[in-house]
């Protein structure tokens, strides 16, 4: 795969499948793993990327509709990795949790949300953990998609579109 041109800060589709593809979860972390070293991260970067995405993947597939997308945009200070899916609903428990404080001081509503979905559920929290709190949902139409951000690589390898 070519690093992908993303110079614009136009979305570029790394992968693009439909429910029950055998083998969409291990394509979607091969691809975004080749896009990422190829933009310059390396190591810790991108495994805590892959794994982070792989459960925004599953969460897509178990929960949406299809047709799904892995996508790579980037900003002035972050490349945003986001699975795309065609159900625009964003999912309350995320937004509710995450948002809202805990009453009785407990902390923060990611702590609820860890209550709430003891028993399953646990991937947003992975997710929380592995990007520092830099994920979420947006809206767009008819479809939603589950983001990550990561910080542009320090030595800026394979930032200049080619």
């Amino acid at each position: 795969m070519n690093t992908p041109s993303m110079s614009d800060g136009a979305s570029v589709v790394l992968w693009h499948w439909h429910g029950g593809e055998p083998g969409a979860l291990a394509r979607a972390r091969a691809a975004l793993e080749n896009a990422l070293s190829g933009l310059g991260y390396d190591g810790e970067a991108v495994s805590d990327a892959v794994l982070a995405v792989s459960e925004l993947v599953a969460n897509a597939v178990e929960h949406a509709v299809g047709p799904y997308e892995l996508t790579l945009r980037r900003t002035a200070t972050d490349v945003i990795c986001e699975v795309v899916d065609n159900d625009p609903e964003i999912p309350s428990f995320a937004v509710d949790a995450l948002l809202t404080p805990v009453r009785e001081g407990r902390g923060s509503g990611l702590e609820a949300l860890c209550t709430l979905l003891s028993e399953r559920g646990r991937g947003l929290y992975i997710v929380h953990e592995l990007t520092r709190g830099a994920w979420g949902y947006r809206r767009s139409g008819v479809t939603k998609a589950a983001w990550i951000a990561l910080t542009l690589p320090v030595d800026g390898e394979g930032q200049s579109g080619d």
